[in-house]
This record gives C-alpha cells, structure tokens and sequence, in this order.
C-alpha cells in the first residue's frame, strides 16, 4: 500500500499533518524523526515530511534523521523545524531572531524570475498556493499555478529560528512580511525534489493549508487518493482481535465520545463476553450524567456493566489540592486504584487488559507521542499518572484512538451506528469538573458549576444560530468554569458577594487549535441572566474570548 512517511520530532501538531492528508484519502504513517529508515520501512513510501520541533536545530539535544532520507531519492518537505533540519544538514545555516515569528504572518509568494528552471513537481507544488486552483484540482496532480504576479495571504507561524544561509541548490520562492525565507525549493528536482515551508500548513489559521498539502501529495508524490476511514476501522478490527485474543478487557468508560466509540469498537471486534465496561462516578460529573451514561452503555449491547460509586473518595483525596498539575494526577491515581479494587472483586485476572479513550491530543500535550520530543502542556489522568505508565509499560493498556483526533473519532463512531446525540456531544475531560474548578475542589463548588452548566448546556440546545441550526452543534466546546474569586452584587435590597462563573465556547476540527465563538449579544445577555438569577450562589458571568493558542481550551 502507498503512504506518506512523517518523520515526528515533537511538534503539537505532527499527527494533525497526518490527519490532513488523511482527510486527502492518502495514508500516513508516523514515526520517530531519528528512526532507522531500512528497505521494509520506506516500502510503498512515495514521500517523507519532515514535522516542526520545540527544539532548535543549533542545540546539542536537537533530534536529526537518519542520512539516508538525503539519498533514498524520494520526495522531502520540510515544515517549519523540518526546513531548519533541512537547512542546516545541507550546509545552509540557521540562527536564532531577535523577535520570534508568531501567530498570523503574511508572506508573498511569487518571487521575480520564479518560473525560470522549474520542472513540472516544483511547478506543481506552487499550484497549491494560487487561489484559482480549487483542492478538487490539485488532487489530480497535473495541474500547475496560472497566477503571473506575486500572491499575498496569511499563515500560521511558531518559531524563534529563521534560515538566514540557503543550503546550496535550494532557492526561495516565497518571503515572509518580517523579511526571511517561507518557501524554498531545492533547484535539482530530478534527483532532489526537496521543499521546505517556514509556517504551518497543517493548522486550520493558514490560508490554502490543505491545498498546499495536496500539491505536494498529489502532484510531486503522485500519490492516488483511495485511503479511506472504513479501512481504519477494518485495520483496527483486525489489531485488536490480535492484540487481545481470549483475554478479557476491561473499559473505562466515562460516557464521553472517546470511551464510547471505544467501548462500540471493543464489542464489535471481540467477543462482547470478553468486554467489561466500567463507569466510575468521580462526583466530579455533570447532571444527571451516571443516568444518561447507563442507558447508553446498554443500548450498546454491553453484557458486563459496572457502575462504581467513588465521590466520597475522589474529593477526599482533593480536599486541600488546588495545583492543576496536581489535581489531574491525584485523580487519574484514584482512578487506577479504584479499578483496581473493583478488579479484585470481579475476580478478573491480572491478564486482563485496561482500555481507554486516548486521544492523540492527550498523548503529545502530556509530553508523550510517537518519539520523545514533545514538550509538557498539561497532564492527563490517562497518560501523565504513575500507575498508568506502569500499566502502559507492561503491554497491557488498549488505546484503539490514540492516532485520531475529536473529529476523526466522530466520523469513526457514525460509521459503529452509535447515536448522532452521542457522536455529536461536547468533550469533557477526564478529570471531569475538578479542572473547571479553580482552586481546592469542593462538593458545594461541584453543585454550584453542574447546576449553572447545564443550564448553559441546555440553552445551546435550545437556541438557534442565525444559520438556523441549534447554537450547541455549531459550538465545537462549552462550558463553564467556576472562579476562584467573588464579586459584590446586589440580590434585592441586599449586597451580596456571589461567584463568577466564566463562560466559554469555542469552534475548532482537531481540538489543537481553536477559536473563540461569536455569540450573539443577545444570547449571552439572556443566558447570563438566566444562570444568575437561578443558581443563586453565582453573582457575576463573564466569557472567556482567548482563542487557542496562546490559551488552551480547558482551563486547567
């Protein structure tokens, strides 16, 4: 089968290039950037995208490739830290700025004398970035770029080093606002079809992203689009009937999307005899969530159900807790002991496996991918706790989503049959309302923010967006989160100190990069209203407009 290698060398956003070209109907397959590339591994390979790094190319602890990427004869791009690696293997240089280029920056694209020597790939590669050239185009890789003056747009930038030496043979073809190299392509295409992009394509901020991804799927790599997600899940069928085989397994399940579309995988490809479900209410969850999540797992089909009463344990072993790192941990530990207990009184054997709903975003903002150069951003119960990673060490934990992202998992779960209002619902993290409530976690704050968010919840779906849709299906997340603080406030004739709850809704595809949604003032005012004057403990709401990055979407 053809693929497209992608070299990981700790970039957030590796496996959303992957996701991209996927999306293409191209399969990937991604691999540590210092990984060994043998004869069995470049097999079917058509090209290799080097991926964007948090470490700088100069560094000591830098992460290189293998040599032989730069004689195997294949395709190459470079994207972001990618180009820079590429850059300073091939003799060119790279050195820090005085200002790092960041967030939204425009670049021009078209330089004089561009199409002088070019041939057909490198052509090619440039038809992704003229606006004429529908994507629908460019899949069929024959097309070539009819724009005859330069083209401006807006990309996504994330680097404090620039290229300020080509390496020999490359030559630039696009130049940024701040004045340094955003496109280059090596002049030697027959034998080095080498390009390189100093922005990120792959995020949803870059104008063409995707368009330009296919020009260099489809008209350097030649690649056919005929991957599909019905062939995921076959291959995920057959992995793990061959991971497990008679072994029991054992779900924990929360009720969300990820655990639900595992726990439909887990009994479509086993035998549903083998599969234990097991739902532990945190107190930590949303109303009315332990009844909803019942009916659900039953309409699955599930034959082994285990609801697990824990509240009592998980906020005494909160109490006095307040750092976010910290409360994530403390409950993913309670989490793994209070399995582990339920485990021993089911009389399931140390075989059994423990599956969970394992994104890729929660792997690399845990520090964890496919290599090991990703940095920390926040840890998850179900990747950062030492039980878990002991767990993980021993072969024993079954994570089927851990190469997909939110959107992806939907479309994964429609193709199970599982219910649109399943499919359809907002994420919410693992650690459940601990991390939308800032500071030490209380029973009395738990009730406050249940009440007060599903009130905002329901509003969502009542209302409609000026596209006549419900507000809640345009909203990618909402929710709210409980302050660590009270204002003065006026309840009748009485002054009152209440808390402020801050809203949030943000529109995002992949969950790594997000934007703020553009409420309708009115709605906003009423919902406000609405919240205030029926949980009385809250006294202010406020709404949250920081898109992702620079914040994330969840506030701890």
């Amino acid at each position: 089968m053809e693929k497209l290698l992608i070299l990981d060398f700790g970039s957030q956003t590796t496996q959303l290039i992957g996701r991209r070209i996927r999306d293409l109907g191209v399969y990937t397959e991604i691999i540590p950037g210092d990984e060994v590339l043998t004869d069995t591994l470049l097999a079917g390979v058509r090209g290799i995208i080097l991926s964007g790094s948090p470490e700088s190319v100069y560094t000591p602890e830098a992460p290189t490739p293998d040599p032989r990427i730069y004689t195997c004869g294949l395709p190459l791009l470079g994207i972001c830290y990618g180009l820079q690696r590429m850059t300073a293997d091939l003799g060119g240089l790279v050195e820090p700025l005085s200002r790092r280029e960041y967030g939204g920056v425009e670049v021009q694209i078209g330089l004089p004398g561009m199409g002088e020597g070019l041939t057909g790939q490198a052509w090619r590669f440039l038809a992704g970035f003229d606006r004429a050239l529908p994507l629908s185009q460019l899949i069929t890789g024959r097309v070539v770029p009819s724009f005859t003056k330069p083209l401006s747009f807006t990309v996504w930038m994330s680097h404090g080093d620039t290229l300020t030496r080509l390496a020999p043979g490359f030559r630039e073809y696009g130049r940024s606002s701040t004045g340094f190299p955003a496109v280059v392509i090596h002049q030697d295409q027959e034998n080095k079809p080498w390009f390189g992009l100093q922005f990120h394509p792959e995020l949803s901020h870059s104008e063409r992203g995707q368009e330009i991804l296919a020009a260099f799927v489809f008209g350097v790599c030649a690649c056919a689009a005929s991957w599909t997600m019905e062939q995921y899940l076959e291959q995920l069928n057959a992995s793990l009937a061959e991971q497990v085989g008679p072994s029991p397994v054992l779900l924990l399940i929360s009720g969300g999307v990820d655990s639900t579309v595992v726990g439909a995988l887990l009994l479509k490809a086993l035998d549903p005899e083998q599969v234990h479900l097991m739902y532990i209410d945190t107190g930590l969850m949303r109303k009315d969530e332990t009844k909803t999540v019942e009916t659900a797992l039953k309409q699955l089909g599930a034959r082994h159900l285990h609801i697990v009463h824990g509240e009592t344990a998980f906020l005494s072993a909160l109490k006095g807790v307040e750092d976010p790192e910290a409360k994530r941990k403390t409950i993913g530990d309670m989490f793994i002991a209070l399995q582990e207990q339920e485990v021993a009184r089911l009389g399931l054997p140390d075989s059994c496996f423990l599956a969970q709903g394992t994104l890729y975003t929660d792997l690399i903002e845990s520090g964890t991918g496919v290599g090991n150069k990703a940095h920390l951003i926040k840890s998850h119960h179900n990747v950062g706790s030492p039980l878990v990673k002991a767990k993980r060490n021993t072969g024993r934990i079954i994570e089927p989503l851990d190469k997909l992202y939110k959107d992806e998992v939907r479309r994964l779960g429609r193709l199970l049959s599982l219910d649109e209002e399943i499919v359809c619902r907002h994420p919410f993290p693992g650690p459940g309302l601990a991390v939308r409530i800032l500071g030490e976690v209380t029973q009395e704050k738990c009730h406050i923010l249940r009440e007060a968010d599903a009130l905002y919840i329901a509003e969502l779906k009542k209302r409609r967006s000026p596209s006549g849709g419900r507000l809640y299906d345009e909203i990618w997340q909402a929710f709210g989160v409980l302050l660590p603080i009270r204002s003065v406030g006026v309840a009748g004739d009485v002054r009152k100190y209440g808390w402020v709850l801050s809203l949030r809704a943000v529109v995002s595809t992949d969950g790594m990069s997000a934007e703020v949604y553009p409420f309708p003032m009115k709605d906003l005012l009423e919902i406000s209203t609405l919240i205030t004057n029926t949980v009385k403990d809250i006294g202010r709401v406020t709404y949250d407009v920081s898109s992702k990055p620079p914040a994330t979407i969840e506030w701890e």
